[in-house]
């Protein structure tokens, strides 16, 4: 009864947290996943007013084999190793540059972040602009600029191309996290302590051996973490996309989080839930790899 006792203020002090995270995080997967194996792709059926039947997987072999989803599956994944790989490869060349200790470093320093204070909308919105697909006497934008500084024939239509148009998207996510990952890797470098680079310098290494097989090494935890957070990120893209487009149809651009966004629009629930719960499935095959590595260091 004692230990009982014992357990009692603690468990009443994280009860609320439980409970709502119960409510609005896991009964609502629940029900996203029930609600994707029924035939709901009416308003009707949503509100009660009209039937709705068990279909099973119907939906996901649907989705899973039309051609609109596997475009949107694959401007996901080339938007995805886009973004994670040039914001990782600015992010960390800022913070290998700030290392180096440079008097104006506070002023690169919040020049990196700022974007990242950014809101997607209002980025988007300027990036609107800067990616608009006109040419010639007509160009604004980037298309302006490489106009302006004589390399005219690289205009191009950047989000207008069915094949690579996401990866204009890509650009203004890189712009706006890369001062982000900047901020980690930067944290990671400073947080190394002088000894082992002084070690490392009577021992008669380079700065580049210091760097390569000195501090490199000590930031992997800082990189993994890094890619997960991007990957999570990446996935859910949905901001940008509308505001840099202008809406839910346009297709070179369209990605899974913008159809489930048409699909609840137009009042089928049931693939909307069905989208959602595919996305959610590749977020699990990012994070619970990571999670697992996470158990087994700890131990």
């Amino acid at each position: 009864m004692k230990k009982l006792r014992s357990y009692g203020p603690p468990i009443l002090m994280i009860a609320p947290s439980v409970i709502l995270i119960g409510i609005f995080v896991y009964y609502l997967i629940f029900g996203s996943i029930q609600m994707s194996m029924t035939d709901t792709h009416e308003l009707a059926q949503a509100v009660g007013t009209r039937e709705s039947h068990f279909v099973g997987l119907a939906n996901y072999a649907k989705l899973l084999t039309t051609s609109s989803f596997l475009h949107s599956l694959r401007n996901l994944l080339q938007y995805t190793v886009a973004f994670i790989g040039g914001t990782m490869l600015f992010g960390f060349l800022w913070a290998w540059l700030l290392d180096r200790r440079s008097r104006a470093e506070g002023v690169f320093r919040s020049l990196y972040l700022f974007p990242f204070a950014i809101s997607s909308i209002a980025a988007g919105v300027v990036w609107q602009w800067l990616l608009n697909s006109n040419t010639g006497d007509k160009a604004s934008g980037l298309n302006r600029l490489l106009q302006y500084i004589g390399l005219g024939a690289l205009q191009n239509g950047w989000t207008t191309n069915q094949k690579w148009g996401i990866l204009g998207i890509a650009m203004p996510a890189i712009w706006q996290m890369a001062g982000y990952i900047m901020a980690l890797f930067l944290a990671g470098f400073r947080g190394i302590p002088d000894e082992m680079r002084e070690a490392a310098r009577v021992d008669g290494a380079s700065e580049w051996k210091i760097y390569r097989h000195v501090l490199f090494p000590q930031l992997s935890p800082i990189a993994l973490s890094a890619l997960i957070v991007l990957g999570h990120m990446s996935l859910k893209i949905f901001d940008l996309v509308v505001a840099i487009t202008g809406g839910y149809t346009y297709y070179p651009t369209k990605v899974p989080a913008v159809d489930m966004a048409f699909y609840l629009n137009s009042g089928d629930y049931a693939n909307a839930s069905t989208v959602g719960v595919i996305l959610l499935l590749i977020i699990l095959v990012l994070i619970v790899p990571y999670l697992v590595h996470i158990a087994k260091e700890d131990k």
